[in-house]
């Protein structure tokens, strides 16, 4: 009987670790977004930097935490450190192989993500970009067998209904189309579609990959960025 209220304090510690966890997925994400606009959008003299290097940085900035986040789990040693990437990526070309089609295509999204980005509006971007969770839908339905209940599809409904509104012309459109003179919306939207489906492939055969072997997604994250650097250069 005692071990029941430290079983229910493990409950609601778990639960609301779950919710702190996606309140800041969700300012991470929109954060993110409104950032990047701006960024590609800001009106100053000279050249505006370039996607690839941003893209490059991130990439640069992953690796660094990954790399931090197995060295904690192996005691802060660097011997044990050294001992696991050695085992895990160079002693198993054909598991860290496996990434280089992922990390590709996760190199041409993060790429195509700042040309959507420096075409359309941030509100009309975010929206269309949740199509990835229709993609994902029906890549895990086809890769993964998994199944998707009434409520699911019905869900994956509302949500391509809300994206066909918000392309949907208005009468501030011509507005918007000044603001973005720079720019092609249609590119943007081209862009934009495109790493909806790169993004829910990727992901689907990332997730394949995970369930199949046993090493730990921070090593899996390291074969990954390694095979991205390259294209990203």
């Amino acid at each position: 009987m005692e071990g029941l209220p430290l079983a229910n304090e493990d409950k609601t510690m778990s639960a609301n670790l779950k919710y702190l966890s996606l309140g800041i997925l969700v300012f991470q994400t929109t954060s993110l977004v409104l950032t990047m606009r701006y960024s590609r959008t800001l009106k100053e003299e000279g050249p505006r930097y370039l996607s690839s290097t941003a893209v490059v940085v991130a990439e640069l900035l992953k690796i660094m935490a990954c790399i931090l986040l197995v060295y904690k789990d192996s005691n802060c040693s660097l011997r044990t450190l050294n001992r696991i990437l050695h085992d895990e990526i160079l002693n198993k070309p054909m598991e860290t192989l496996k990434l280089a089609i992922p990390s590709g295509i996760y190199t041409l999204q993060n790429n195509l993500l700042y040309v959507a980005l420096s075409n359309l509006d941030a509100a009309t971007y975010q929206v269309t970009y949740q199509l990835k969770i229709l993609t994902t839908a029906l890549f895990s339905v086809s890769m993964l067998s998994k199944r998707l209940g009434v409520y699911q599809w019905f869900s994956l409904v509302i949500l391509m209904t809300g994206v066909a509104f918000v392309q949907w012309p208005s009468d501030s459109q011509e507005l918007d189309s000044k603001e973005l003179s720079a720019g092609s919306q249609f590119v943007g939207l081209m862009a934009v579609l495109t790493a909806c489906f790169s993004s829910g492939f990727a992901g689907v055969y990332f997730e394949k990959i995970l369930k199949e072997t046993k090493q730990s997604v921070w090593i899996r994250n390291i074969q990954l960025v390694s095979f991205s650097l390259e294209p990203s250069l």
